[in-house]
């Protein structure tokens, strides 16, 4: 049994050495320019916090503060990772996609650029949605919430984890048509299948919303509501690449109608 394995092992871990090569190369670059990237992470938060100065009649403006010796060095290395993740990806899905060509066919092979680019563009939309919409309406309701009795001092350290756990969430969140198409297209899943999910997706959609989103209903509903009409747009899709085939009662009830028809034809 090994030794049908080991071919797929060793497929497997140059997979897994390219993809991380092209994390360390990434991170390195990124690191360079962690300055910018950090400035783009931390604007919502200021926009939330020059809120604060205007809404607090007794407190200064928020800060953001670190807590830690070396505290922006550990920041520095979160942002690069982060963005070096980013970067790489469409490497990453390459060298996913390569791992599972061997056993497609060719015309399926054929298929690892709409991969590539789809699956690369969906995250990034995620990302978007969730550093544009989510995070302005979250960040000012929980920094301004209290702000009249107390001045905002933020851990800076804290913040970077809290955006980025946000912004992977958003990203692979926004990948589920991407996976539900190429599923699909393996005959993998079908669109009855995923119907019949529904209802316990929609309970998952809300406890990973509730476990990636800061702990108000507001920004909760902003990411499961677009998740459900992302499993919904799922269901369309699958059913356009592999449609599930009809149960018996469907088959007898049109073999039914066509004999029906055929007899009040004669």
């Amino acid at each position: 049994m090994f030794e049908d394995l080991k071919p797929h092992l060793i497929e497997l871990r140059k997979r897994l050495g390219i993809s991380v090569g092209s994390l360390l190369v990434m991170f390195f670059v990124m690191f360079y320019f962690h300055e910018p990237i950090l400035n783009w992470i931390v604007e919502p938060l200021n926009v939330a916090l020059i809120e604060v100065g205007k809404k607090s009649l007794h407190a200064a403006e928020g800060m953001v503060t670190t807590s830690q010796v070396g505290g922006a060095f550990f920041v520095a290395l979160k942002v690069a990772f982060f963005a070096a993740i980013v970067a790489a990806l469409p490497i990453i899905l390459a060298q996913i996609w390569l791992f599972v060509a061997p056993g497609l066919y060719a015309n399926e092979k054929k298929m690892i650029i709409p991969f590539i680019v789809g699956g690369t563009s969906m995250f990034l939309v995620g990302v978007l949605f969730a550093y544009y919409v989510v995070t302005p309406f979250g960040f000012d309701f929980l920094i301004t919430f209290g702000s009249f009795k107390f001045t905002p001092l933020i851990n800076i350290e804290d913040y970077v984890g809290f955006f980025t756990k946000i912004m992977f969430g958003f990203g692979l969140a926004f990948e589920l048509p991407i996976f539900a198409y190429f599923l699909a297209l393996l005959g993998m899943i079908d669109d009855r299948m995923m119907r019949e999910f529904f209802k316990y997706a929609v309970v998952i959609i809300f406890i990973v919303a509730a476990l990636l989103t800061p702990p108000d209903v507001l920004t909760q509903l902003l990411m499961a509501g677009p998740l459900v009409i992302l499993y919904g747009i799922s269901i369309l899709i699958v059913r356009l690449v592999n449609p599930a085939p009809p149960l018996e009662d469907e088959e007898t009830d049109e073999e039914e109608v066509a004999l029906s028809k055929e007899l009040t034809s004669e």
